[in-house]
């Protein structure tokens, strides 16, 4: 390895950690990486090919990549989470030769002809392979096939531009998109704009100001079209430019607009190239779903009621909107700041005395730990001698039920001007029997840094995102796979925010709330009278909820389904067509999707294009499984074990639908999700 890994013994003396030695690594010592374990792998699936085929095959293809996977898990994890100017710059230079690279390997015949070998004896009974090596095996060849293996040399040079000019732009435009969320904050001086601001708000604008050297307060844009502060502010004009600062992002100087054009295109014409009708269609067959049929069916049939909750929700905020301000229009900007005096008179629920009660150190060692120890046994302990990725990454080893060292977490929490916003983990080294790695994983959250001395106090939706990501920690951490490529979250696409759903219902549980919900500066706990009101108004304006982000869904799905002719052709078009979209589905206009198409990171940056259904996929399979938790006793230690073994250890080590159906007994039932959404 061309930059440093560091050897971490466990507390137990049970186990070992490899991990990269973030401090030590400079920026250009990526690049230099990335291209000489590029050649690395070349070279090892070549010596392969000298050998016969047998289950051996599997597992040098395995090692042949172990340099570049590690390469790549490290920048991604430090990039994402802290970048600079170089790294961007290498970002943009090493994507196009990671395209290629895969392409030359993807499109050799001689691998895939050697697989077919493998299959073949493997079928004869002459080679002898378990069902993680045939699950292996099937999918590789899969992948091959899904890669343009049987295309002409005309179709292979094609789709090799095409691969190459998409990870260019998907690159371009998280570069465009972040610099576009730090350009579009908004800059106040006038006190009665951020009239209705609490204290702790009020101190966050201020430092974010000060960290510009300018005078007075800045609002910070999030990621998501929403803007949390626009619940508080009582000047009406001020929550009016915050929301159209926040839709307003990829036009302008950081315009994105182009770059998605592009996008939509070469991957209509790639999924054309290879024999799909589109590429939702070749993005599902990937997945759970299968066919963009099951998806639409099941996306519209939600969206349908979503969006009627949220016509209901809407007519008695115009309402309240009258008495308040007689001839108004409820307009998009409106709608958190009446929510949230309904939520005060309906429920006498104050948002900044909840907040008072979930303090994030508390809120992480003794509500999202502590679950997990009660559910699966394992602890927490704090590893003071493990550096992370930033200044304010803190490590903690995960001991396991038995005493042995299970993994490393790296827990970032706070927002920075080179972080990406919203909420994510990944996985800077896999699990994996073959390597005898342990695994570590990352969790990053988007927390105002308070001042020295003062809390980080956190809203109950930064909750409930605290458990959600700890869900994918866990899948990671419980990895049990033989294999690295197939440990953990590597799982399909539509499946892999299932388990991490899942893990947000322990957020919700009244004693682990018991134990997380106390006071920052106090000590006491949260009221039971508080807390009861928390837990009855947790379906308090689904309507939106669902309804914004069924249109961005619906949205990705257009966008990645519309034929080549009918896409837009200039950044003119971008908006009509954003527009046609949501009204042909009925979406409301004051309602807008959770993400609109110009900073719609999930599908234009790599993941998620043509998979934002995922999240309502893996959904239906979340609240499948919080009805058997609830019908088998709920948080006990013989739920944990068995939800562990037979969906979080298995990773992408075999079906995940039929370990799904193994665990619980029956295909997911979408009833569950209706009811959680108040559908039915």
């Amino acid at each position: 390895m061309l930059f440093p890994l560091i050897s971490v013994a466990s507390t137990t003396g049970s186990a070992r950690y490899t991990l990269p030695d973030f401090p030590a690594i400079g920026d250009d010592s990526y690049l230099t990486a990335f291209r000489v374990t590029m050649v690395e792998e070349r070279a090892g699936l070549d010596a392969l090919l000298s050998h016969p085929a047998g289950a051996q095959t599997i597992r040098d293809w395995e090692l042949a990549g172990l340099g570049l996977a590690t390469v790549a898990n490290t920048f991604w994890t430090r990039k994402d989470a802290d970048t600079t100017d170089r790294l961007d710059e290498i970002e943009a230079l090493i994507s196009p030769e990671l395209a290629a690279h895969a392409d030359s390997i993807l499109m050799d015949r001689r691998l895939y002809d050697h697989l077919l070998m493998l299959d073949n004896l493997a079928g004869s009974g002459e080679v002898a392979l378990d069902a993680q090596d045939r699950w292996w095996l099937a999918e590789k060849l899969r992948e091959y096939r899904r890669s343009g293996i049987d295309l002409d040399d005309t179709g292979q040079a094609r789709l090799k531009e095409i691969n190459e000019a998409i990870s260019s732009l998907e690159t371009e435009y998280s570069s465009l998109v972040v610099k576009g969320r730090n350009a579009a904050a908004l800059h106040l001086t006038n006190t009665d704009d951020v009239r209705g601001l609490d204290e702790t708000a009020l101190e966050a604008a201020r430092s974010a100001a000060q960290a510009r050297g300018l005078e007075g307060w800045v609002i910070e844009v999030v990621n998501t079209t929403r803007q949390p502060l626009i619940a508080s502010l009582d000047n009406r004009d001020t929550r009016q430019r915050l929301f159209e600062a926040s839709v307003g992002r990829g036009q302008g100087e950081f315009d994105t607009r182009e770059t998605i054009i592009e996008l939509a295109r070469l991957r209509a014409e790639k999924a054309e190239l290879l024999g799909y009708e589109h590429f939702a269609a070749y993005v599902a067959d990937d997945g759970c779903a299968k066919t963009t049929d099951a998806v639409m069916n099941l996306l519209t049939r939600a969206a349908d009621a979503g969006f009627a909750n949220a016509r209901r929700e809407a007519e008695t905020l115009q309402a309240d909107l009258s008495e308040l301000d007689p001839g108004a229009t409820l307009e998009s900007w409106d709608w958190a700041w009446l929510a949230e005096k309904k939520r005060k008179t309906q429920w006498n629920l104050d948002q900044g005395e909840v907040s008072a009660y979930l303090d994030f150190e508390t809120v992480l060692c003794d509500g999202v730990f502590a679950a997990a120890t009660r559910l699966y046994g394992v602890t927490f302990v704090a590893r003071d001698d493990v550096a992370g990725y930033s200044p304010d990454c803190r490590a903690y080893e995960v001991i396991d039920c038995d005493g042995s060292g299970l993994g490393l977490l790296l827990i970032d929490p706070y927002a920075r001007p080179t972080k990406q916003g919203g909420a994510w983990m990944t996985s800077p080294t896999d699990q994996a029997d073959l390597t005898g790695e342990r695994p570590v994983a990352t969790n990053n959250c988007n927390q105002t840094k308070p001042e020295t001395g003062k809390p980080t106090l956190m809203t109950w939706d930064q909750v409930t995102t605290l458990f959600h990501e700890f869900g994918h920690d866990l899948h990671a951490l419980f990895a049990a796979s033989r294999y690295p490529s197939l440990s953990g979250t590597n799982t399909p696409r539509d499946f892999v925010e299932f388990p991490s759903q899942v893990n947000e219902m322990w957020a919700w549980e009244p004693t682990v709330i018991a134990g997380f919900a106390r006071h920052w500066s106090t000590g006491e706990p949260m009221p039971d009278t508080l807390r009861d009101t928390i837990l009855a108004s947790r379906h308090f304006g689904e309507g939106y909820d669902a309804a914004e982000s069924y249109a961005a869904m619906l949205l990705d799905q257009a966008w990645h389904s519309t034929s080549l002719e009918n896409l837009p052709a200039t950044v003119d078009e971008v908006e009509p067509f954003e527009t046609a979209v949501l009204a042909r589905f009925g979406a409301l206009e004051v309602v807008p999707p959770r993400y609109r198409s110009a900073y719609f990171s999930h599908i234009w940056g790599p993941g998620y294009a043509a998979g934002y259904y995922g999240y309502m996929w893996a959904e239906v399979m979340d609240a499948d499984t919080v009805a058997w938790f609830e019908e088998n006793g709920g948080l006990t230690r013989e739920n944990g074990d068995r939800f562990r073994r037979e969906v979080l250890a298995v990773g992408g080590s075999e079906d995940v639908m039929e370990a799904y159906r193994r665990f619980r007994g029956a295909e997911p039932d979408p009833v569950h999700l209706f009811r959680r959404r108040g559908l039915v």
